[in-house]
């Protein structure tokens, strides 16, 4: 069973900085796309940033502000997030999907929260 723990979230002021991490419980980290969901009070869910072999995907409002990585040996990927916004503050999830499908992930983790004060 894949299994999916997100860690790092937390509150800070707008300007700061946050690195989530997930640790996936994943054979083989390289067969899947990995990524960044999150979801903000009353807001649909939305993709925020996605790895897969050789290519980094973003959305446009975190484009040049986060910054998704992963490390095989420790099989975690990594969200650094910086600059954050106010507008940033939701819960985000990390996803696995199989093959490099990012945007229909099959695998969600738990969720944490992370919150951007003005």
């Amino acid at each position: 069973q894949v299994q999916l723990v997100e860690s790092g979230g937390g509150a800070v002021q707008a300007g700061g900085s946050l690195r989530l991490s997930c640790a996936a419980s994943l054979r083989t980290l390289s067969s899947y796309a990995m990524g960044w969901f999150r979801q903000a009070p009353g807001k649909e869910r939305e993709f925020v940033a996605a790895i897969s072999i050789g290519r980094t995907y973003y959305a446009d409002s975190v484009k040049g502000r986060f910054t998704v990585s992963r490390d095989y040996a420790k099989n975690t990927v990594y969200l650094q997030m910086d600059s954050l916004k106010p507008e940033d503050t939701a819960v985000y999830y990390c996803t696995a999907a199989i093959g490099s499908a990012y945007a229909n992930p099959q695998y969600w983790g738990q969720g944490t929260q992370v919150t951007v004060s003005s």
